[in-house]
């Protein structure tokens, strides 16, 4: 107690009480994390480096929504809508992020890209909620002119108000992942991590060497340099990039999903019509119910597994609160 005296009286607080000074410490203690994290930007900026994005707590009406019905933007709205709506992801002012899956030179019939309605109907969602710029943009693998334009992304987009743009190399900044992490300093798209609101929007779809192509692997095209080494180490690089980006919201496409020879396609025999979307906040979670689409166990592939280790999510389909939905 003496030393407490003192110390109040060094302070020039000698009329506080013991209670109030332990509240004020415990409130000083306790703005550290928040602190923190409004430093670390400022850190990774002035290391060169990209600081991942900050996790948001959204709170949902399910862990799940999974909807199934004949027009693809219906049932996307739908699943947001039963989630608990964009309002609850996007505010008033907010940037946001829709990545699709725009990798491939092929028409939408073919399965290898998102489907160009689900994207527009998400664009529309976000403006409803408030937001001032809707950005649309993926790092292709053929070329992205004809990625875009024969995808049917771009012609979407921009009738749903949204901005798309090819991917501009000078936006790559190496990202500040863990000590450790396989992915090191791997180069990350700015636009993906400077944004209010990321919504990540892969087409389900059979992959050469992973097996599935689904939300956590769509964040491949968020990155630059050599992709095709995150194929070594495949799934606990996928593990440390959805941690990195920390998707708000996942919404998969398998309206048509490509059962065989993806992830390019090229095959319409390869092609089922699933006309589901599926939608929620945990990626792992609606990675690992997008696998039993193509009778795949969720265990059984790699970075959902490594994702649920990890505790980005969870793979229990059965422990799940997920709302289906038929329109």
């Amino acid at each position: 107690m003496k030393k407490f005296r003192s110390f109040l009286a060094i302070s020039g607080r000698g009329r506080t009480s013991r209670k109030e000074f332990l509240r004020s410490m415990a409130a000083a203690a306790a703005s550290v994390p928040l602190i923190n994290a409004l430093l670390r930007p400022a850190e990774a900026r002035a290391a060169g480096k990209l600081a991942p994005r900050p996790k948001r707590a959204v709170k949902t009406l399910c862990d799940l929504a999974v909807v199934r019905g004949e027009s693809p933007a219906v049932i996307t709205r739908k699943a947001v809508e039963a989630v608990g709506g964009m309002a609850r992801f996007v505010k008033p002012g907010y940037t946001v992020v829709i990545k699709p899956n725009i990798g491939w030179d092929r028409e939408p019939k073919y399965a290898a890209n998102t489907n160009p309605d689900v994207v527009a109907a998400l664009i529309r969602l976000c403006y409803d909620a408030g937001a001032k710029k809707v950005k649309v943009f993926d790092n292709t693998c053929n070329s992205a002119a004809m990625c875009y334009v024969n995808s049917g992304i771009a012609e979407a987009v921009k009738k749903a108000g949204g901005h798309i743009s090819h991917i501009n190399k000078e936006k790559f900044i190496p990202g500040q992942f863990p000590e450790g992490s396989p992915m090191k300093s791997w180069p990350i798209y700015r636009d993906a991590v400077e944004c209010d609101c990321f919504i990540n929007v892969p087409v389900a779809k059979h992959h050469g060497l992973s097996r599935l192509t689904l939300s956590m692997k769509n964040l491949m095209g968020v990155c630059g340099g050599n992709r095709g080494e995150i194929h070594w180490n495949i799934d606990t690089k996928l593990t440390d990039l959805t941690r990195f980006i920390r998707p708000d919201l996942t919404v998969i496409d398998a309206y048509r999903i490509l059962l065989r020879n993806g992830p390019s396609g090229g095959n319409l025999k390869d092609v089922k019509a699933t006309k589901t979307v599926i939608a929620g906040t945990d990626p792992v979670l609606a990675d690992a119910y997008a696998a039993t689409l193509f009778g795949v166990t969720p265990g059984d592939i790699g970075y959902i597994r490594n994702g649920a280790e990890a505790g980005l999510g969870t793979m229990n389909i059965a422990g799940a609160n997920i709302r289906k939905i038929t329109v």
